[in-house]
């Protein structure tokens, strides 16, 4: 008997991360790096909000923004932008990710240039956002992150980042743009720019849910609707996209109904890699994929991408830094 779709959704809503390694061993634990600390003599950013976001594009919901804006930011110069979802864990100053701590480290010591960070809940039904939440997921996350249309791309590009723009100055440049997430937030921010990719050039995927959460199947006169399981094969069959993409995943991750993570994350790795080599076979003039990974043994945790998030960011706007760290790290 299948779960409903609803039912489904709201389980998946409870979920938190970290729940249900894919295997009896116990998943490595990693700890962070300086670069992801309160430094002594680092100027630190303003965090400003929460703000609460109502949509016109998904009606019914209301969300949380924060913005961060760098110690010494010069508002006449347009700055990187940084889209972090799952806002509430990404800004969480004793989390796995702590990002405002790490682009104070980095844009202090010239890592990389002024960056804002944005960093966004999923939705929520009802008219306030719930006081009580915590860092638990609003209800309705599953129905925005795991799906594989347009609709949350357009909720961010056209409504809620014109917002941002109108208080602080940001770069239109893509490649200046970077958008990132864990596990359903991961997915989406692949979404968000395999749609726009002329507005985020820049993919950080940690723990990425490309498994098959937002399948629907065809019911009551209602078309089957594909989950994130199909994007490997998306990857293979249309035009490669201007993209930089670090991918991070670890082998004890979830192994349930909806799929095998660690596996979902090496096909979209081949299927990505194999995007690139067939261009090149056939010659192609157009962009290819840059892309980096770092498989670990970890479970469903942020606390890996967390470890290598300032090697990442480097990656993507330092000229010339290395890739991210390998799974030894």
């Amino acid at each position: 008997m299948r779960m409903p779709w609803m039912a489904l959704a709201l389980a998946l809503a409870a979920a938190v991360p970290g729940a249900g390694a894919a295997s009896d061993e116990a998943p490595r634990r990693y700890g962070l790096t300086a670069d992801s600390l309160v430094q002594p003599g680092v100027p630190r950013g303003r965090l400003e909000g929460p703000f609460e976001f109502h949509s016109r594009v998904i009606p019914g919901t209301v969300r949380r923004y924060w913005i961060h804006v760098p110690a010494g930011h010069d508002p006449s110069r347009p700055a990187n932008l940084l889209v972090f979802h799952d806002g509430q864990r990404a800004t969480h100053p004793d989390g796995s990710l702590r990002v405002p701590a790490v682009l104070d480290n980095l844009v202090h010591r010239g890592d990389i240039p002024p960056t804002i960070g944005v960093f966004v809940t999923p939705g929520h039904r009802g008219e306030r956002y719930p006081d009580d939440l915590g860092m638990s997921n609003p209800d309705h996350r599953a129905q925005e992150y795991d799906a594989l249309d347009d609709t949350y791309a357009r909720m961010l590009v056209d409504e809620l980042l014109p917002l941002v723009g109108e208080r602080y100055a940001l770069s239109d440049d893509p490649a200046r743009r970077a958008i990132g997430g864990t596990s359903s937030g991961a997915i989406a921010a692949f979404t968000v720019a395999w749609h726009r990719p002329d507005v985020f050039g820049n993919v950080v995927s940690f723990i990425g849910s490309y498994v098959s959460i937002g399948y629907r199947p065809e019911e009551d006169g209602r078309p089957m609707v594909p989950g994130g399981d199909l994007y490997p094969t998306l990857v293979r069959k249309h035009p490669i996209r201007p993209l930089r993409i670090f991918l991070q995943d670890g082998r004890n991750d979830l192994d349930n109904e909806h799929g095998n993570w660690f596996l979902a994350n090496q096909q979209m790795l081949a299927a990505l890699q194999w995007a690139n080599t067939e261009a090149d076979r056939r010659g192609d003039d157009g962009p290819r994929y840059q892309l980096a990974h770092a498989w670990g043994d970890g479970g469903h945790s942020d606390d890996h991408g967390g470890r290598l998030l300032p090697e990442v960011l480097r990656w993507l706007w330092q000229p010339g830094a290395p890739a991210p760290g390998s799974a030894s790290d």
